[in-house]
């Protein structure tokens, strides 16, 4: 791929005031892309903001309720006064904070305002980015929209419920905007995201659960924000301009094989041959 795919385009980003948002709006600044670093924390969209400035880009960082339309159409107003167009949209946001985790459980115990939480930033407030930038960006030509989903989205799971649905909700609300404006130019893509080492998951999950997801994956390690960063950017850039309405697995294997696999593969290395 090229280094400067992106030059000439502006994108926004969703939360992208840290973890993989961050990342994925690094690398659309280092490709050529202006980047509208949105986070509901200022002072950390302000931070890569500056680190994309300091890095030769052009970046402006804008702080954005995604549950509030109000607020959403604000945001797509600054970014139009501030770089003039809109030719990619991100839409990467997603509440899974510790207290949201705490309690977004199986659907027996999941606390309604977890479930209302993920609903609300996660598919409303990709839908409303979509409202209200899909008309600017069908001005400038068309363009390319990325949503950041999750293997939690396609196979069922012991928690983690309303993260689950609402990441479900996003890969069809992909396809729904593929089909709705792919006339126009508009591509739409979804990314489902494996487990990928971020700055909370290095800190906050337990190694035993970092070693049981990586037993799931097919690769040797479990993902990197670099990883994820570099389908975004190619997803963003004409080079994947015959690619729209897919779900794309960018996840290390994780969604790819039976569920016998791990306990097969155990018993296989018990009896020192893999013939059935």
């Amino acid at each position: 791929m090229s280094e400067r795919k992106l030059d000439g385009k502006v994108a926004i980003v969703t939360g992208a005031g840290a973890g993989l948002g961050a990342e994925c709006a690094r690398s659309l600044g280092r490709h050529g892309a202006r980047v509208a670093v949105v986070d509901i924390n200022l002072e950390g969209a302000q931070s890569v903001a500056a680190e994309i400035e300091a890095g030769g880009g052009k970046a402006l960082a804008i702080r954005t309720d995604l549950t509030s339309e109000e607020g959403v159409a604000a945001m797509v107003s600054a970014v139009l006064g501030h770089f003039g167009r809109i030719d990619v949209l991100h839409n990467n946001a997603a509440a899974l904070d510790p207290a949201q985790r705490a309690g977004d459980r199986d659907v027996c115990n999941v606390d309604l305002a977890a479930w209302d939480k993920a609903m609300n930033v996660n598919a409303r407030g990709a839908m409303l980015c979509c409202k209200h930038a899909i008309p600017h960006m069908l001005q400038a030509g068309g363009g390319s929209i990325i949503f950041a989903t999750s293997g939690f989205g396609l196979l069922g799971d012991a928690t983690l419920t309303a993260y689950a649905a609402s990441k479900a909700a996003l890969m069809a609300l992909a396809r729904s905007v593929a089909a709705q404006y792919g006339k126009e130019g508009i591509r739409s893509n979804a990314i489902m995201i494996g487990f990928v080492l971020n700055e909370h998951a290095q800190k906050g999950v337990p190694q035993e659960i970092k070693q049981i997801l990586l037993d799931q994956h097919l690769t040797p390690q479990l993902g990197s924000p670099k990883q994820i960063a570099d389908v975004v950017s190619f997803l963003a850039s004409d080079e994947s301009s015959f690619i729209t309405g897919a779900v794309i697995p960018v996840d290390g294997g994780f969604t790819s094989h039976a569920p016998s696999m791990v306990p097969m593969r155990e018993f296989f290395a018990r009896m020192g041959s893999n013939k059935l």
